[in-house]
């Protein structure tokens, strides 16, 4: 079907797209094994919930800080360097995660700064490559260009975290630490092999607050991409359920670490089909509807997910648990097809109803929602299954997602009717 084909373009007519695409698909496939062997080795080293949850809030910090500062950084300096030492920096601490595994430390305090200063990298490397991309194609190729990041993006969450899992259950935590880094060197050689990337504009002064302060004051302005970011950290803040998924192999449903990979791949796979099905809601006009309505199915879906783990409660024969395993991949693949369809259309709007000259900072505000939102949401989900239990965590989350975004666009009605043709701010 010509409507679901997706265009190749961007792959065929610029070498250094190319390999910035391949690159981070790559190093992205390795960075989950990592994402996924923190965890369990937080809950390894703690058996508690709540510990793997405050490794979320240990990252949230210099996400924030860097996150915000990352856009008046690349407004100063050449952001092919900026790239490659953020990348370098990120590519140095899974050598240290894999070090300190190695020599059997076993220091949750230490996993805790590792991954704050991996957080802090992250934070700069993101808009410096999203910043890059747009100098390396034509204007009319960065839709194709933002479709195949997803697709490679979703490919990554796939794999990443089933492999992750399967390193750990039959090796170990080394392992996939030392995996990551190797695969990580694809995207150090293509942002190494990209031209130079120099400020297009001198003479703006120091790296400051300024800026920050300026894009985030223009926010507070405008009305509909306010809400954009509002309603993406109702979900994420009442309802991020990767936290929860080491109690889920462990406890409940049985598999031990490969079940934690198989939860964190089905929601990836929920995104990955979401995006090859997505030719025919692209065209949708209006946009703060589809946005609200994919983050109430987010909601019932992770309730649901609870639902199935309050449910199995891990005493069942093991027939009821397969299919207690079903439905919980279920629950997630819609997850996260649901929160896909949001992150499409929130983007969107973000580019589409934002002047040029404040894109750049606002996208360091959007980076530091979608990345340290789920941070945040790990830690409070995590926090309250350490008293009421992994099952009931997710239920309350998601049920409290479904009303707080019903209540927030009931006071915002503009963006209910936010009309693509005629866009409003």
């Amino acid at each position: 079907m010509p409507s679901l084909a997706m265009d190749l373009t961007p792959l065929r007519v610029s070498p250094a797209f190319r390999r910035l695409w391949l690159g981070l698909t790559i190093s992205n496939l390795g960075a989950q094994l990592t994402v996924v062997a923190v965890g369990l080795e937080v809950y390894h080293l703690t058996g508690s919930t709540g510990s793997v949850g405050l490794l979320g809030l240990f990252a949230l910090v210099p996400l924030v800080i860097f996150g915000l500062y990352g856009g008046a950084i690349l407004d100063h300096y050449d952001r092919r360097t900026v790239a490659l030492v953020s990348a370098f920096v990120t590519w140095s601490v899974t050598l240290l995660l894999a070090a300190q595994a190695w020599a059997g430390v076993e220091q949750v305090w230490l996993l805790f700064v590792l991954v704050a200063i991996q957080s802090g990298a992250f934070a700069v490397n993101a808009p410096a490559r999203s910043a890059i991309i747009p100098r390396l194609l034509d204007a009319r190729l960065m839709p194709a260009a933002n479709a195949l990041q997803t697709l490679g993006n979703s490919i990554s969450f796939t794999v990443g975290p089933l492999l992750g899992a399967v390193l750990v259950a039959t090796s170990s935590f080394a392992s996939a630490y030392a995996v990551d880094a190797a695969l990580f060197t694809a995207a150090l050689v293509a942002v190494f092999r990209l031209p130079a990337q120099p400020p297009l504009t001198a003479g703006r002064g120091r790296v400051g607050i300024s800026s920050v302060v300026d894009g985030l004051r223009y926010l507070g302005t405008q009305k509909n991409v306010r809400m954009t970011f509002a309603v993406d950290l109702v979900a994420m803040l009442t309802s991020s359920p990767r936290v929860l998924f080491p109690a889920v192999g462990l406890v409940y449903l049985g598999g031990g670490a490969t079940t934690t990979g198989v939860m964190t791949a089905a929601a990836a796979a929920g995104v990955m089909l979401a995006a090859l099905l997505s030719g025919p809601i692209t065209r949708i006009r209006w946009q703060g509807r589809i946005i609200s309505v994919a983050i109430v199915i987010w909601g019932l879906a992770i309730a649901g997910f609870g639902v199935v783990l309050v449910a199995s409660g891990g005493t069942h024969p093991s027939h009821v648990l397969w299919l207690a395993t079903a439905l919980a991949v279920l629950t997630l693949v819609v997850a996260g097809g649901a929160d896909a369809i949001s992150a499409v259309f929130r983007q969107t709007i973000l580019q589409t109803a934002t002047p040029d000259d404040m894109r750049g900072r606002l996208q360091g505000v959007f980076i530091v929602v979608v990345a340290g939102g789920p941070r945040l949401g790990e830690a409070m989900l995590g926090g309250a299954a350490a008293h009421i239990g992994e099952g009931w965590a997710a239920v309350i989350g998601g049920s409290l997602c479904v009303l707080l975004l019903i209540l927030l666009v009931r006071s915002q009605r503009s963006f209910w009717d936010y009309d693509a043709l005629h866009p409003v701010p």
